[in-house]
């Protein structure tokens, strides 16, 4: 994308909607002309002050990627997200100038929308000014102010109170791909119409008619819908997050998503009992480590697993494995399946760690991409259900991963595999589980997997600055306040400690009874429909939109000049728009986030050296792209095998939305493409290996 290119479009575009405006004295909708006149010019204003930055950017941002053959980094992503909302005002500009004296010109509506990119593109300029911080003060080609506390702090800060409900409103999703949106702005109306029932005292489908009656409002409202998923993100507890996440459990949404995703002949939910193994040393398998079972925390417990398999294979029937099992109905029977033939067992085994954060969600919720992975690479699948954060914080998942890894190579045979070939995969908090399962498999000496496929792993645990950072304050399926809400809550931090005071504008205060939302709702549809049967009607919901935005505005900027609290220095006349719903982010402090096996880009090398090949596929427009660039690049300065993939224009979990666009499937694919030359690629010294760990199991039966 040339910047020059657009930033010359965007001049001319401006300056034709001006003149249009200006120059004609029989053009309709006076005030509605006004205020289009006014912000293309604030428009014009920020792109010529941009123009200048983004050069600065594109001169030096390929110093920051992997290698020539991965460009992707926080700062290239910074440009390419401010590149698109620009074009995304150009288009929109040249419909206004080549429509508005059209009948069915919705001026108002089109206003509106040029306001709320105004308002992105000021917001954006201001993230921009972050990064120009970040590039100054980081050493040459770091992108983590990892020793810079004060800049982190600000950065926080800086979260804390800028306006981010532009962002959820009219221009939602801009940054994606555009087959996603829809899917976005569901999961927006979703969220904001659960905030609003969440914790009241509701039978199932009392429940169900408030949200439906709540969530009509945000559709016809977007500048309602922005302002609400701003206060929800920005402060509402962790166990909202748990819960809403956690939907994606229920039994209509994994139904479906197994009558959609690809049919396997076993799924078993296992649950292995808490008893020490004993397993050989990788330096001589004549020898053997014993491995306790997961007791932070709690003390001694099982953990549970699901295996996926899209062949039945040896070993799966078997009683031996049966006696793990907590499926219901009954674990599946050959004798009940006569027409199904049993297959030798596999000679790999794909271990897996699912996402949520460290706070949500289990291997039900994934099942859609695993079953596709059990087909596509005929193998089977171990998935693990380790325990979520607040309530059991780390080290508990990493022991119990730990524990389901070791289990998994003592009794391969009843998982349908003879393991010659072993890979850990996971996305987000799984990733960050797979590399750190292979520490601890270092660290005690035993066999360490084949390989890694880690989708946008965390591997830095912390509210630190960096440029993809900066992309928290716009993303509506990571923002940084529960970002760090996840990271405080794996750290052990208690969130309720934490939290100020609940002022009157809280969630509860907020919420309405039925009659009023019944209200609201039919008030809404109303001047909805109104106004498209009168282009001189207001589109918004109980005042107009003008009304509404210019208040915004006028707070915003009364609010936006640097002060005392220490909000960095901007740009002579210029400011961010400032938030009246200030968000709480407790900056991650915990000692316990600097563990390199809680933040492996942390790690000593002596801790990473022996990692298996490691391949990461990260996403350009995910806040933790700097995560994967920056483990990236330290394993390759110390000779480590690692690969980078970076896809485009998808959001952080873009594994679990893979059937939902072309774009996902293909990303998809790559992932499939990475296991596979795990599997496929020869291990020198295998068999040697084989026969001394049948050597070790035939004189240790036990474990």
């Amino acid at each position: 994308m040339d910047s020059q290119a657009v930033f010359d479009a965007l001049e001319t575009v401006c300056q034709n909607n001006i003149s249009l405006l200006c120059g004609a004295s029989d053009l309709p909708y006076g005030a509605v002309a006004e205020r289009l006149v006014t912000c293309m010019r604030e428009i014009q204003e920020h792109g010529r002050a941009l123009e200048p930055v983004v050069a600065s950017f594109t001169a030096v941002y390929h110093h920051y990627d992997f290698d020539e053959e991965t460009p992707g980094n926080g700062y290239r992503t910074l440009v390419k997200v401010l590149l698109s909302c620009l074009l995304h005002i150009i288009h929109k500009g040249r419909y206004i100038t080549g429509n508005y004296n059209g009948a069915f010109f919705r001026a108002d509506h089109n206003t509106c929308e040029m306001e709320a990119y105004c308002s992105a593109l000021c917001q954006l300029r201001a993230l921009l000014h972050l990064a120009q911080r970040l590039l100054n003060d980081n050493e040459y080609g770091q992108l983590y102010a990892q020793h810079d506390v004060e800049l982190s702090r600000r950065f926080v800060q800086e979260y804390s109170s800028m306006h981010k409900a532009c962002f959820y409103g009219r221009c939602l999703g801009f940054q994606f791909s555009p087959t996603l949106r829809p899917f976005l702005q569901t999961v927006v109306i979703s969220m904001v119409s659960y905030g609003e029932t969440y914790g009241k005292q509701q039978s199932g489908l009392g429940m169900a008619a408030l949200s439906l009656l709540t969530s009509g409002k945000y559709v016809i409202d977007p500048e309602l819908r922005g302002a609400e998923f701003e206060r929800i993100t920005q402060n509402l507890d962790m166990q909202f997050w748990k819960s809403f996440w956690n939907l994606t459990e229920s039994g209509f949404i994994t139904g479906f998503n197994r009558i959609s995703s690809n049919p396997v002949q076993v799924n078993l939910t296992l649950t292995l009992p808490p008893v020490p193994l004993r397993l050989p040393l990788a330096s001589d398998p004549r020898l053997s480590a014993t491995v306790s079972p997961p007791i932070a925390h709690s003390g001694p417990g099982p953990v549970h697993m699901r295996l996926i398999s899209c062949e039945l294979r040896q070993g799966q029937d078997s009683e031996e494995l049966q006696a793990f099992s907590r499926t219901d109905p009954p674990p599946i029977s050959v004798s009940h399946l006569p027409w199904v033939q049993k297959q030798p067992r596999s000679p790999w085994l794909l271990i897996h760690f699912h996402g949520g954060g460290f706070v949500a969600q289990t291997s039900k919720s994934h099942e859609n991409y695993l079953r596709s992975w059990s087909k596509e690479l005929n193998v089977p699948v171990l998935s693990v259900d380790y325990s979520l954060s607040p309530e059991a914080p780390f080290p508990r998942a990493l022991e119990e991963c730990f524990y389901a890894y070791c289990w998994a190579l003592n009794n391969c045979h009843l998982l349908g595999s003879t393991a010659e070939r072993v890979c850990l995969a996971g996305d987000s908090a799984g990733g960050n589980l797979c590399i750190t399962v292979s520490m601890k498999a270092i660290a005690s000496g035993i066999r360490v997997p084949d390989g890694i496929m880690a989708a946008y792993p965390a591997t830095l645990l912390t509210t630190d600055a960096s440029p993809s950072r900066l992309l928290t304050l716009i993303d509506p399926l990571l923002p940084l306040g529960v970002l760090a809400k996840c990271i405080n809550a794996y750290a052990g931090v208690d969130s309720r400690t934490l939290q100020p005071a609940v002022e009157s504008s809280s969630l509860s205060s907020l919420s309405r009874d039925t009659a009023m939302l019944l209200s609201d709702l039919t008030y809404g549809a109303s001047n909805w429909i109104q106004s498209f049967l009168d282009p001189m009607r207001p589109s918004g919901g109980a005042r107009p939109q003008s009304q509404r935005q210019n208040e915004a505005r006028r707070a915003f900027t009364l609010s936006a000049a640097p002060n005392s609290d220490g909000h960095l220095d901007y740009p002579e006349g210029f400011a961010p728009l400032r938030s009246e719903c200030l968000a709480f982010v407790h900056q991650t402090s915990c000692p316990i986030i600097r563990n390199p096996f809680v933040s492996p880009l942390l790690a000593p090398n002596n801790l990473l050296r022996g990692l298996p090949p490691v391949h990461i596929v990260a996403s350009a427009l995910d806040a933790l792209l700097d995560d994967s660039v920056m483990f990236a690049k330290k394993l390759r300065a110390m000779g480590q095998p690692v690969s980078l993939t970076v896809v485009e224009d998808l959001p952080h979990g873009f594994l679990s939305l893979y059937q939902l666009a072309k774009d996902t499937e293909v990303a998809a694919e790559i992932c499939v493409a990475q296991l596979r030359e795990i599997f496929e690629k020869p291990t020198h010294g295998l068999r040697k290996r084989q026969k001394l760990e049948e050597t070790f199991q035939s004189t240790n039966p036990s474990g």
